[in-house]
C-alpha cells in the first residue's frame, strides 16, 4: 500500500512508526485520533506528522502546546445508528459546538484545513453518508465566516465489500451536490481493503461427543468410551475445540460483531458426509470463547481436521491477545494470483 502511494490513518505512536518504517512520507499520514496523549503529540511533531483531528477544546490547547504548526481537521458527530460499530458515541463534535471550536482554533492561531467524519465501522445505511456530507458542508461554511479556507474533507470509513458500490454511489452524488471539485476528498477504507484478503484455517484440537458424555454420566462406566473419536455420535452432535478463538484471530466476534462462517477443509470421511451439528469453541479456559454456538456441517470432524473461515482480514490478528498463554503468532501463507502482486510483495 505504501508503494502504491496510499496515505495512512494512524491512531497512535506505534501506528505512526509502522507507517514511517514502510517508507511513508509524514505528509501522507493523518493522526486521526481526536483525543491524543501529550507525549504522542510531541512525537508526531518531532517526526513531521502535522495532519491530525480534534473534537474538543482541551485537544486544541494540547495541540497549541505540543505542535502549533499542525494541520487540523474538525471531527464532527454523525448518525451512525445503522452501523455495526458505532463511533459517534465516543468521538465527534456536534454541529452546535463546531463554530465555538473553530473560533477557539482561530484565536489560538491554529491552522484548520478540513473536516472529518466517520459513520461507523460496518455501516449499513448509505443515507448516513449523505447526511454527514451535508453537515460537513455546514461546517465548511461556518469556517469560512471565521476566516479559515478549508480544503480537505475526510469521509472516514465504514465501507465493506458487500455495500461498497451503493455506498460509494451515494457518497459520490452527495459530494457532487455539496462540494466543488477543488475540495480534496480522502477516506479511510481499511476494512474494505483487507476484509476479503485473508482466509483463516484453524485446526481441531479436541472434540466432545455430547451424547457419549451424557451416557457416561448415567452409567458411570468407561466401557463405551471409543479408543478414537472417529465414529459418529449417537446424538449427532459434537462440541469441537479449535487452536484459535475469540482471544485470538476470532476477536472480530467480540470487537467487530462478526459471525465467521465455518467451512470444512479436511474431515474424517470413513463414516459419513451427512449433516452433523456442532458447536465450535476456542482453546482458552474462558466460557465466552465460543466461535459458533450451533452450526450444521456436512461431515464428521475429528482431532487433526481443519476448518476454514473466509473474509477474516479485518479486526482479527491486530486485536489478538496471549490470554491463557496461547500464542498470537500464526503462520501466514501468501497465495499470489494477480499479475504484478508478486512484485509488490517483494517476491
Amino acid at each position: 500500500m505504501a508503494v502504491l502511494g496510499n496515505g495512512f490513518d494512524c491512531a497512535s505512536k506505534a501506528e505512526i512508526d509502522l507507517a514511517l518504517a514502510a517508507g511513508v512520507d509524514p505528509s501522507r499520514i493523518i493522526y486521526a485520533h481526536p483525543c491524543k496523549t501529550k507525549s504522542y503529540l510531541r512525537y508526531a511533531s518531532q517526526v513531521g506528522v502535522k495532519q491530525m483531528t480534534f473534537d474538543n477544546t482541551d485537544e486544541l490547547y494540547k495541540i497549541k502546546e505540543m505542535c502549533p504548526d499542525a494541520e487540523l481537521y474538525l471531527r464532527i458527530l454523525t448518525d451512525d445508528s445503522a452501523s455495526l460499530c458505532r463511533l459517534s458515541m465516543k468521538f465527534g463534535a456536534s454541529l452546535s459546538s463546531a463554530r465555538p471550536l473553530l473560533e477557539l482554533a482561530h484565536g489560538l492561531g491554529l491552522n484548520v484545513v478540513g473536516v472529518s467524519f466517520h459513520v461507523g465501522s460496518g455501516a449499513e445505511d448509505p443515507k448516513s453518508f449523505i447526511k454527514a456530507v451535508q453537515d460537513a458542508r455546514f461546517v465548511f461554511d461556518r469556517a469560512a465566516e471565521i476566516g479559515f479556507d478549508l480544503k480537505v474533507l475526510d469521509v472516514g470509513g465504514g465501507f465493506s465489500d458487500d455495500t461498497f458500490e451503493p455506498f460509494a454511489a451515494a457518497l459520490g452524488d452527495a459530494l457532487d451536490t455539496y462540494f466543488p471539485p477543488h475540495i480534496r476528498v480522502i477516506a479511510e477504507p481499511g476494512r474494505y481493503y483487507v476484509a476479503t484478503a485473508f482466509t483463516l484455517a484453524a485446526n481441531v484440537i479436541a472434540r466432545r461427543d455430547v451424547g457419549v458424555e451424557e451416557l457416561l454420566s448415567d452409567s458411570e462406566s468407561d466401557s463405551t468410551t471409543p479408543s478414537r473419536a472417529s465414529t459418529p455420535s449417537s446424538s449427532g452432535a459434537y462440541m469441537i475445540y479449535l487452536n484459535d478463538g475469540v482471544y485470538g484471530n476470532f476477536s472480530n466476534i467480540v470487537f467487530d460483531h462478526q459471525h465467521p462462517v465455518a467451512q470444512i477443509l479436511t474431515k474424517d470421511d470413513d463414516y459419513t458426509s451427512a449433516p452433523i451439528e456442532y458447536s465450535i469453541w476456542g482453546p482458552t479456559c474462558d466460557g465466552i470463547d465460543v466461535i459458533s454456538e450451533r452450526v450444521t456441517l456436512n461431515g464428521l470432524l475429528g482431532v487433526g481436521n481443519w476448518l476454514y473461515f473466509e473474509n477474516m482480514g479485518a479486526y482479527t490478528q491486530c486485536s489478538a491477545t496471549r490470554f491463557n498463554g496461547f500464542t498470537d503468532k500464526h503462520e501466514v501463507i501468501y497465495i499470489v494470483t494477480e499479475p504484478g502482486a508478486a512484485a509488490l510483495l517483494g517476491y
